[in-house]
């Protein structure tokens, strides 16, 4: 399993950007993928997640902000972000759940949002 993150980068306040993770090691069957992010000094947390049936989590800082989708078939996972905020800069992880619990992550992606 390889989990490589794309679409990160710098973007000013109120903007959008949209990240991309997709498995490009086997065809693992991920029973939820996801999102969490590590900003300098703090732990990780969880952003987003989907389940393999569609059902969606957020942290309640990115709820109407941030959307997260799904190509299950292709174990590709999205987030779209907008309206971003300096508190959302922080590296961002992908993250494949299989149903027995393990995990699986990608090496990670910086967003920056500053002006």
């Amino acid at each position: 399993v390889q989990l490589v993150e794309s679409g990160g980068g710098l973007v000013q306040p109120g903007g959008s950007l949209r990240l991309s993770c997709a498995d490009s090691g086997s065809n693992f069957a991920f029973y939820v993928m996801g999102w969490y992010r590590q900003a300098p000094e703090k732990q990780r947390e969880l952003v987003a997640t989907k389940t393999v049936d569609g059902r969606t989590g957020y942290a309640d800082s990115v709820k109407g902000r941030f959307t997260i989708s799904r190509d299950s078939a292709k174990n590709t996972v999205y987030l779209q972000m907008d309206i971003l905020k300096p508190e959302d800069t922080a590296v961002y992880y992908c993250n494949g759940r299989t149903v027995t619990a393990q995990d699986y992550w990608g090496q990670g992606i910086q967003v920056t949002v500053s002006s």
